[in-house]
């Protein structure tokens, strides 16, 4: 699964300070495991999969009997499964066909093939905010109509609604974040060392060296899909540099030669420099992607290959994949803090319009509303930022309480830096940024020489 956030162009997210300490403190969740359920209804149906009676509709649609509407994201599997369940929703009050086509991690690429063909889809879900930037700059993009900006306007915090913009223009709807500034652990496995959830970086080393100590590998890290370490570097310099240096590197207003950097990556390497605390080591490390990272975790009953793992509350869907249950089997922690805070770091899935229609405007305009987000909370593995949405529509505790903790930071956190760049810098397999990490994880001494190359190839990326 890419890093949902759902994942470049200038990013929109500056001039917001973190008030992570008090996020920090509601999700330290510890609750009762994933529920599932969900499904699509008729108008008036409880369309939730959650406990809770009737959920009448919210928003008002158009009729759009014959009309046929084209979608792309990068959802596979479960998650095109439940996005599906809000599609056919959207099928059944308009009257609309809605055909959905899997872009592949490649977005960008994607997208930029059809309109080279002169076919692009009607509406597409972009996991960056730099592509965001990058497609409205080249006129690709169609701006919200009346209706979906009503709704933005009335569910959702001003910092959501500018990462959806561009130069003022509304184009956007975050129909799904994701917490990115969170560490899955294993229960049974902190237990038999004798270890509680760390809150300093400090405490989290430490934490890490004693459960190696007790036999297990202590942090697994998926290093063959880059975006993971993109999120490591992240998390440490927001909490370590601050949001307004943050800010200005994800902008390329700061080089990524500074001191700053240096301090971060010399800090991650703390971890990545010490291959004992890997699971499998750096090369092992590097071969392992994504969901293995996870599962890794929660698999192999009392011998498992690693203690926890740096991940957002998507996790959960690859944990589901274990026997290990969220909330008792596999645990989650705030990433500790590195500096003074611990970081607030965001990602998501932006639906906008690629074509003109009635069709995909009322499609966005049912993604901003309350009825949508209800179907995919109650299904399980996802994340709205709609403040509007009640928390009873998420079918378990563990994703209720990060949800509240997301709407209540506001517009007090930082999207993933990354997301916020040039594709070919922050968001394509073997090269920019992805690789530049990858080869720090493969020899973490190096950090002058990685500094070097993310910096030329930044500059590159961002047209300097």
């Amino acid at each position: 699964m890419r890093r949902r956030g759902v994942r470049r162009g200038t990013g929109r997210s500056g001039g917001r300070g973190v008030r992570a300490l008090a996020v920090a403190a509601v999700l330290a969740v510890g609750v009762a495991g994933c529920g599932g359920g969900g499904g699509s209804g008729a108008k008036g149906e409880d369309r939730s999969g959650a406990r809770g009676g009737q959920a009448p509709a919210t928003v008002a649609l158009p009729k759009l009997a014959g009309q046929r509407l084209q979608v792309t994201a990068v959802w596979t599997g479960a998650e095109r499964d439940n996005f599906g369940k809000v599609l056919a929703e959207f099928e059944k009050r308009t009257g609309a066909k809605v055909d959905f086509v899997p872009s592949g991690d490649d977005m960008a690429g994607f997208i930029g093939s059809k309109i080279a063909g002169g076919g692009p889809p009607d509406v597409a879900l972009l996991q960056q905010v730099g592509v965001l930037n990058e497609f409205a700059a080249k006129g690709w993009l169609k701006p919200l109509g009346a209706d979906a900006k009503a709704q933005l306007a009335k569910n959702y915090s001003k910092g959501w609604r500018d990462l959806g913009a561009h130069k003022g223009t509304a184009y956007g709807v975050y129909f799904k974040a994701s917490n990115k500034s969170l560490v899955w652990y294993n229960a049974k496995v902190f237990e038999d060392a004798g270890v509680s959830e760390p809150k300093t970086w400090p405490e989290f080393l430490k934490t890490a060296r004693t459960v190696s100590e007790s036999g297990v590998e202590p942090v697994s890290v998926g290093g063959s899909d880059g975006w993971t370490l993109t999120d490591w570097f992240e998390n440490v310099y927001l909490s370590q540099a601050g949001p307004e240096k943050y800010d200005r590197l994800a902008k390329h207003e700061l080089p990524w030669t500074d001191p700053s950097v240096t301090r971060a990556l010399t800090t991650l390497g703390e971890l990545f420099g010490h291959k004992e605390l890997l699971a499998g080591g750096n090369a092992g490390a590097l071969r392992t992607d994504f969901p293995t990272s996870v599962t890794q975790a929660f698999s192999g009953g009392n011998a498992p290959k690693a203690a926890m793992v740096s991940s957002a509350d998507f996790a959960a869907a690859n944990i589901a994949q274990t026997k290990a249950k969220v909330g008792t089997d596999a645990k989650v922690f705030p990433f500790p803090a590195v500096g003074a805070k611990p970081p607030v770091v965001t990602g998501g899935d932006v639906a906008v319009a690629l074509k003109d229609g009635k069709a995909a405007q009322a499609l966005l305009t049912f993604l901003a509303s309350t009825d949508a987000a209800r179907i995919w909370a109650g299904a399980g593995g996802f994340l709205s930022p709609n403040k509007a949405l009640d928390p009873s529509a998420y079918g378990d505790g563990v994703m209720r309480k990060i949800a509240k903790a997301l709407v209540a930071a506001g517009d007090d956190f930082r999207f993933d830096m990354s997301d916020q760049a040039p594709a070919s810098f922050g968001g394509k397999p073997g090269q920019g940024e992805w690789k530049d990490l990858q080869d720090f994880l493969k020899d973490p001494r190096e950090v002058a020489g990685i500094q070097a190359r993310l910096e030329r190839d930044a500059a590159k990326a961002f047209g300097h």
